[in-house]
């Protein structure tokens, strides 16, 4: 699932973190359902209502009931917020720094640390079942829907099948609807209840239905896996998704490192190694204490997501099974930081450096640049993703830069000296 625009605009509507709602528990309310769509005998849309047809046809070989089809396909319309939520390209990347500022601030910290003492009771056992640290549970919450206070308004069915019918990522947001309409065939949960994000995204931490399917669980013992109404059942639900996605009990997430000076950064996003091996190289934790077991015994990936300037981190497994939810570096640190923050730890040693917003034709002048110059970043599109670092790491390490792989204006200028592009 490609979540990287769908990230950056749900963050716009995250929740008033001075907000204490915990749905689920009591005396807490209900969200609302969205408003239903008003029965038509066609869309007015010649595309979406193709699309609605064959889908048709292919639900009913894919086994799901007529009687279904008929009752929530009927009338049914696209949405033009999704459309327009689905291709709005950002014409400024958000500097990483402003990212983590943005997320990990006092007022969440605050509101996740009390939050940890009042649900110990549930924490607990979640912890015991699957492995999983309750901070980072307490940190996806927060970063899903802002501890459960804001989930979303849209009708999934309506927003998978304008997803669908518009073709950019039909497979997948195919996939979601029949598992939609899968669950309400099932009679778990009606249509009214399947409300998210725009993206398909269902309750307090935010699955997709297939996932719904395959991995929600009954957190608080009343035989419903109910993720929009009840923090038991979402908690427990994350829990096991990150259990699934390959979180190991008893090791850390990451932990910020020092380098020595000349260091070679070219080793970012490079080899998974132990500890050891990165001491040998000079690194050492940033908090001065000694690895623990479980992480001596572990491999972990150099990162420095904001170049040589920036905080630098050690990535254990559990960093990339935080990414089960969102296979972003920013998503995962974010959880990660507030995580720590959560469970007493201070801020990390060394400041997120100031960083300047890169225009769109920027970062796609300097993905072009780098392949005019024989080191491959992909398609030119303006992500900034591994593929692009890693090119740049490349040519930074053949002219004599630090190779930490972080496009800057700077950075952007050299090329473009050597390149120029229109």
């Amino acid at each position: 699932m490609d979540r990287r625009t769908f990230f950056a605009l749900f963050l716009a509507g995250c929740a008033d973190p001075s907000m204490n709602l915990v749905p689920g528990l009591p005396g807490q309310p209900t969200p609302a359902s969205p408003q239903p769509v008003q029965p038509l005998t066609g869309s007015g849309d010649a595309v979406f209502d193709m699309w609605a047809r064959d889908f048709y046809a292919r639900a009913v070989q894919a086994g799901l009931p007529s009687d279904l089809l008929d009752r929530e396909l009927a009338g049914l319309l696209p949405d033009p917020r999704v459309v327009t939520l689905d291709t709005r390209q950002p014409e400024f990347a958000k500097p990483f720094s402003d990212y983590i500022k943005g997320v990990v601030t006092e007022d969440r910290v605050a509101i996740g640390s009390r939050k940890r003492a009042e649900l110990a009771f549930l924490l607990g056992p979640v912890e015991k079942t699957y492995g999983v640290a309750p901070d980072v549970l307490l940190g996806v919450w927060a970063m899903e829907t802002g501890f459960g206070s804001t989930l979303g308004g849209f009708d999934v069915i309506r927003s998978m099948a304008t997803l669908a019918a518009q073709g950019r990522r039909r497979q997948f947001a195919e996939d979601q609807l029949m598992a939609a309409l899968r669950i309400i065939g099932s009679g778990e949960f009606p249509r009214s209840r399947l409300i998210g994000s725009w993206a398909g995204a269902m309750g307090q931490t935010q699955f997709i239905p297939t996932s719904f399917l395959s991995t929600a669980v009954d957190g608080d013992g009343d035989g419903r896996r109910d993720i929009w109404g009840s923090a038991p059942d979402a908690l427990a639900s994350a829990a096991n998704l990150l259990a699934k996605g390959g979180w190991k009990r008893g090791e850390s997430w990451a932990r910020e490192v020092v380098v020595p000076a000349g260091f070679d950064f070219s080793l970012t996003e490079g080899p998974r190694e132990a500890p050891g091996w990165w001491a040998a190289l000079g690194l050492r934790r940033a908090d001065g204490l000694p690895w623990s077991v479980e992480d001596q015994a572990s491999k972990a990936m150099l990162a420095a997501p904001t170049g040589a300037d920036g905080p630098v981190f050690l990535l254990f497994p559990n960093h990339f099974a935080i990414r089960t939810y969102n296979n972003a570096t920013t998503y995962a640190l974010a959880v990660g930081l507030l995580a720590d923050r959560f469970s007493g730890l201070g801020p990390l040693s060394k400041a997120w450096p100031a960083e300047t917003p890169l225009a769109l034709a920027d970062r796609i002048g300097a993905q072009k640049a780098l392949k005019a110059l024989g080191f491959d970043p992909g398609e030119p599109d303006g992500v900034v993703g591994i593929n692009t670092r890693s090119a740049l790491r490349a040519w930074q390490k053949s002219r004599g830069l630090t190779a930490d792989g972080y496009l800057s204006m700077a950075m952007i200028g050299l090329l473009q000296a050597e390149v120029p592009i229109p």
